[in-house]
């Protein structure tokens, strides 16, 4: 799944994005970016977790393939700034690794649908869930 991320997200930023507009925050659960050409998009907190754009962060590798689950409730402490370009996303699992750029949203936003949908399959596939594992 990251390998097609990278990809898509190297066709995308070839082909260049709209410019921002607005950025909001709705902690814990979302954000919302609003683009000039009038695309906006609604991005909850667990589909934010799971396409971040950082190399670690509470994976299992299965199979040569880097799955992360039991994100479902996981939620946005904070956003940082970064330049003018993007933001660092803190979440409540302690993740702090990922720059989400501009570009970024907007090619998550204008994939979310099939991206969640190969997510969701991907756990299946592994038998692993998007709940939290329950402690013992």
């Amino acid at each position: 799944m990251i390998a097609l991320q990278r990809a898509l997200k190297s066709i995308h930023t070839a082909i260049g994005a709209p410019r921002l507009s607005k950025f909001s925050l709705h902690a814990p659960k979302c954000v919302e970016v609003e683009f000039t050409n009038g695309s906006t998009f609604r991005l909850s907190s667990e589909f934010l977790r799971i396409c971040s754009p950082a190399a670690d962060g509470k994976m299992r590798s299965i199979g040569g393939e880097k799955v992360i689950f039991g994100r479902r409730h996981v939620g946005i402490m904070k956003v940082e700034p970064i330049g003018n370009y993007g933001v660092r996303i803190i979440f409540d699992d302690l993740h702090k690794t990922g720059i989400y750029t501009w570009d970024y949203f907007y090619h998550l936003g204008s994939n979310k649908f099939a991206l969640m949908r190969e997510y969701i399959n991907t756990l299946k596939k592994h038998g692993l869930s998007r709940d939290p594992s329950r402690r013992k």
